[in-house]
């Protein structure tokens, strides 16, 4: 047979299409014959063509791979023996590596233990005298291992000894290549025992690879790649030769000779450095070093002739695969904004940012700006209250800047503030809306790349103006309308429908007047089917979403049914992941304002959105090597129609032709939106949704170890979005199966939130999980902590947060000072784990809380401390304030606050008189609630804290301040009247009324008035003049919630029938239309 079968492999190789085609229909009828594999072998070992010998090999290799349990034992055995033979005497390297490809399958089947003719050879090859069988036996180690490293486990000592050899021999640097290739396999599944063997191989590895550097830069850009295996699985190897290897990236990273794929390696390995150990880069004095290399390297002037990717004219703004080494060189600096504290960062940075904006180069300026932008996410605390005018007025002067290059990064640094820095960049309206404007009134003479960037620093800044946007609606409508029904360039279009986007974000109702014009020109581009309208539609689908969000729901209710039939004729339609992202988006929006809608066709939606989830698709696997032969796969076996990356039990299974998995953005970003699409839905469906939920939560609780981590922070947030729909289910209708329903998902859920807390790796996974598993207590309360030692187990994983012990925060290894400055995403990190104290206290008895809370105060206590940042001090005097008011409505609360009323009453007095506003308003919020939850309890620090709030009354600007002050003081008066000397106390409350910014105490300060009336009405009547001009301003806005509205009604009417000759006298004062409305509430029954 194997004569016959090395003719249709010859045939296979010929250029006549009809041959191969033949050729195939033959080979697939040999494959029948069990015969098959020792004919294969006689060709792969027999063969005078070389060509043919591989083709044998790759055949066997795919036989074995799917049918392995169907070979008979004895041609097992004598495949195990072939394979070497054959190895041991070919002399063509790529039927080497095919060889070597089909012994890493037969590993997978056969453990080692079960092949020891294969260890001998790789022990004889691997310590040969010869460097070519060196270099061969290590090619066949590098495969084997690579394909099943765990059985290899025995044998890593032995393994690692013999590195450290092969790594010393610098004339054969093909042989260090495998070398490193496998100690990059093996790396995640050492042990302790082989650590200190691998830590000091390291100074080694990094003298192979500058060897290897010279010797062949493609393959050293792969072996680069142990570093991220190292850094992935086990850092600690790394640490005591941090300095070496930053080094070492360093001088890879500034030589301009090298390729760029070898140096945005070392950039790359730089900046996870840093993400992992910024602690230990700093305290190395690594900062300095890695900013003077950096920063040439992203000033550096594109070669003659050509520009930077980002400032071509036809650059695709989503086009994320920009590998150049300047754009790693900003991603290095973007990460220490992430993780290094701002104060540390800055000292070093901003002299060297400072010379590039001052420099005549612009491609030096373009650096100091593109430093500028990355800068704004890490440090956007530091930045807004320290140098925000400053950095400003850098930005708005490069806009008009001579160079169209220097513009472009001045459009991206403005886009990024207004992303990052708001509130306070918004105060600068008045300043950047004519220059942003300027840009738009010439949108069609400019060139369509920089207008690009002119819109994305145009939505950004839009997207926060809330009601400030109102003077420019009209001029900003216009362009957008007029570019919607005019422009030539679809992408124009794209941009201003992206821009209503924005504006409808702030604008609200306001954009009621336009609503319609807009509605038309998104539903044309819907239901245009060409392809070149796919982005254009996505957009729209995007900014219908936000319309159904923003508009209100009287005006968008008639069009929701209509969204949904075309968001469904959509996805039946096309298939791309970009638009089904966004139809899904556009459901749950539609979901918020009338869920109805959705009903019918929830088995429709929720059939295509977990396909979404369940897909591999946009998963690609790079094959090692031509794949011609995949016609031939096995197609006459049906058991083989499975994925090809599950094998039989369903299990991942990593092919040895795959070098690995890339997924498509577009894809990962299906998957997060669908996440959380299906969260909201079925909020917002509630029962409707029941029948859906359990499919749902299996596909989206699956993705929770997804490799890319915006999925799996998705995943989380959705299966909170679960548990609360089955809350909301229970709640209307309190039936004992919902009730296990629910305590069923929150068993699975909250141990695995707990567990992603404790074990993932990314800070903002973590903090999605802390966000969610606050919105289930919130919801939950009590029965999320039915379950026994939950709640000791939930208090934990808080304090393990605020201790850094959790391995997102580097796992607590460098436990320094508890005052050290950190990077203001870790202090956040600890904001998010701080926020679910108050929620467990109102969840449970304060008794039953009261053992854990003493453990969780002194870490909050303490952020308080002067040293501690503005963020830091407000966050801790914040969460004390919450932690009261919780205690105000749980059993036992009172005795709980009077107790904890000593620790905490001098941390609340320092808040009070610190030098920012933030601080005295969250102090003066929190002594009001531990007024309001100890009452009686605090009666003899009434004095004290009156006299404290009289002086500060007498000298605060700050107007949210003084809504809070009047506010505390309306809650020491409910809970101890007795305490207060109201006649001088009342009328000074009265007279900084009405609330300014704080609308929320209104419901306070009408409840204290209504409680006062009731109990001391002559107190009342004195003051009814500023009472009845305070209501006045209230009365029928927003700023009223409906019972507050009533109370409010009820006691003015009272004062009204019982006193009008007072009621009138103070309604004389009022202006006329102010006196018509109070009028009317009054006398309406």
């Amino acid at each position: 047979m194997s004569g016959e079968l090395e003719q249709i492999l010859l045939q296979l190789t010929q250029p006549d299409n009809a041959i191969i085609q033949q050729a195939t229909a033959q080979l697939k009828l040999a494959f029948k014959d069990p015969a098959i594999i020792p004919a294969l072998c006689a060709v792969m070992t027999g063969s005078q063509n070389s060509q043919i010998r591989q083709s044998a090999a790759v055949m066997l290799r795919m036989r074995v791979k799917k049918h392995w349990k169907k070979i008979s034992p004895d041609h097992r055995e004598s495949l195990k023996a072939v394979v070497l033979q054959a190895f041991q005497q070919e002399t063509e390297h790529t039927v080497r590596h095919s060889l070597s490809q089909l012994s890493a399958v037969m590993v997978k089947h056969e453990t080692p233990d079960r092949w020891p003719a294969l260890f001998t050879l790789l022990n004889q090859s691997t310590k040969s005298n010869n460097p070519m069988d060196r270099q061969v036996g290590l090619l066949l180690l590098s495969k084997v291992v690579e394909s099943n490293p765990e059985p290899f486990k025995p044998h890593y000592r032995q393994l690692l000894q013999l590195f450290g050899t092969v790594l010393q021999d610098l004339d054969n640097p093909t042989a260090m290549y495998y070398c490193i290739l496998t100690l990059t396999a093996m790396t995640a599944y050492t042990g302790t025992e082989e650590m200190n063997l691998m830590r000091s191989l390291i100074p080694t590895l990094i003298i192979a690879l500058r060897h290897l550097i010279k010797a062949d830069q493609d393959q050293a850009s792969e072996a680069m790649e142990v570093f991220d295996e190292l850094m992935e699985s086990e850092v600690s190897i790394m640490v005591p030769h941090i300095a070496e290897i930053v080094h070492f990236c360093l001088e890879v990273s500034a030589d301009t000779t090298l390729t760029d794929s070898l140096r945005v390696k070392a950039l790359s390995c730089i900046a996870f450095l840093i993400r992992l150990k910024s602690k230990t880069v700093l305290k190395q004095k690594l900062l300095n070093p890695i900013l003077q290399t950096v920063f040439p390297v992203l000033s550096a002037a594109p070669p003659p002739g050509e520009e930077d990717p980002e400032d071509e004219e036809n650059s695709n703004e989503d086009d994320t695969d920009n590998e150049s080494p300047k754009h790693f060189a900003a991603q290095v600096i973007d990460t220490m904004a992430l993780h290094m504290p701002p104060e540390k960062l800055f000292h070093q940075l901003m002299p060297l940012t400072q010379a590039c904006l001052a420099s005549d180069n612009p491609y030096k300026r373009k650096a100091g700006l593109m430093c500028l932008a990355v800068l704004a996410e890490g440090c956007a605390d530091h930045i807004r209250t320290k140098m925000l005018s400053s950095m400003l007025q850098t930005v708005c002067q490069s806009l008009s800047d001579s160079n169209q290059v220097v513009r472009s990064a001045g459009l991206f640094a403005l886009g990024q503030f207004s992303e990052h820095l708001q509130p306070e960049v918004s105060k600068y309206c008045a300043e950047l809306m004519p220059l942003l404007l300027a840009y738009m009134s010439a949108l069609n003479q400019a060139k369509i790349g920089h207008v690009t960037k002119a819109f994305y620093a145009l939505e950004n800044f839009l997207e926060n103006l809330g009601s400030e946007i109102e003077p420019y609606l009209p001029t900003l409508m216009e362009t957008m309308l007029s570019a919607l029904s005019n422009a030539e360039n679809l992408k124009l279009k794209e941009l201003a429908v992206s821009a209503i986007g924005a504006i409808a974000n702030a604008a609200k109702e306001k954009l009621v007047p336009y609503f319609l014009p807009v509605i038309e020109s998104l539903k044309g581009f819907l239901t245009d089917t060409r392809d070149e309208m796919r982005s254009l539609q996505t957009q729209a689908l995007d900014t219908l979403s936000v319309l159904a969000r923003t508009i209100g729901k009287e005006v968008f209710s008639p069009l929701a049914a209509e969204c949904v039939q075309l968001g469904l004729n959509l996805t039946n339609a096309i298939d791309d992941p970009d638009l089904r992202r966004c139809t899904y988006s556009l459901f749950s929006a539609v979901s918020t304002v009338s869920p109805d809608c959705l009903n019918p066709h929830l088995t429709a939606i929720t059939t295509i959105m977990l396909l979404s989830l369940k897909s591999t698709e946009g998963v690609t696997a790079h094959l090692e090597e031509d794949k011609t032969f995949v016609l031939l796969d096995d197609d006459d076996d049906d058991e083989a129609q499975g994925d090809t990356i599950l094998d039989e039990e369903g299990t991942d299974t990593v092919d040895p032709d795959i070098a690995g998995f890339s997924v498509e953005n577009a894809y990962i970003d299906e998957k997060e939106d669908t996440c959380d699409a299906l969260g909201e839905i079925a909020f917002n469906t509630g029962a409707a949704f029941q029948p859906f939920l359990e499919s749902s939560f299996q596909q989206v609780y699956e993705l929770r170890d997804f490799p890319h981590e915006d999925v799996r922070r998705a995943a989380f947030v959705a299966m909170g979005q679960f548990c609360r729909a089955q809350h909301k289910v229970w709640q209307e209708n309190p039936t004992e199966a919902d009730h296990q329903a629910l305590q069923k998902l929150l068993g699975v859920v909250l141990p695995s939130f707990l567990e992603a807390v404790h074990s993932e790796r990314e800070r903002q996974v973590v903090m999605g999980v802390l966000e969610a598993m606050n919105a289930v207590l919130k919801a939950c309360q009590g029965e999320a902590l039915q379950s026994p030692g939950r709640l000791q187990d939930i208090s934990q994983a808080i304090r393990d947060v605020l201790k850094k012990r959790t391995v997102c925060q580097d796992g607590g290894g460098d436990e320094a000072d508890e005052d050290e400055q950190q990077a203001e995403y870790d202090a956040m990190l600890q904001e998010f784990a701080g926020e679910g104290i108050p929620l467990l206290a109102s969840a449970v008895p304060a008794e039953t809380f009261q053992p854990y809370l003493n453990e969780l105060l002194p870490l909050i206590m303490n952020k308080a401390k002067l040293s501690y940042t503005v963020a830091d001090r407000s966050f801790s005097v914040g969460t004390l304030g919450e932690i009261l008011q919780s205690l105000v409505n749980v059993s036992g609360g009172r005795a709980c606050a009077g107790k904890l009323s000593n620790q905490l009453l001098p941390v609340l007095v320092a808040g009070v008189r610190d030098c920012d506003s933030e601080v005295r308003n969250n102090s003066v919020f929190a002594l009001g609630a531990l007024a309001q939850a100890a009452g009686p309890l605090v009666a003899q620090d009434y004095p004290m804290m009156l006299s404290l709030f009289s002086n500060l009354l007498s000298k605060e600007q700050d107007r949210r301040v003084i809504d809070n002050l009047c506010a505390a003081l309306c809650r020491m008066i409910m809970s101890n009247m007795e305490g207060v000397p109201l006649e001088q106390v009342f009328p000074a409350l009265l007279a900084r009324l009405p609330l300014r910014e704080d609308m929320e105490e209104n419901k306070t300060v009408y409840s204290c008035l209504a409680m006062l009336y009731s109990q001391n009405p002559a107190l009342v009547l004195s003051q009814i003049k500023p009472i009845v001009s305070a209501s006045s301003h209230v009365l029928g806005t927003k700023d009223l919630d409906t019972e507050t509205q009533n109370t409010l009604v009820m006691l003015l009417r009272d004062v009204a029938q019982r006193h009008s000759q007072e009621f009138e006298g103070a309604m004389k004062s009022l202006p006329a239309e102010q006196k018509m409305k109070l009028t009317g509430a009054v006398s309406q029954s």
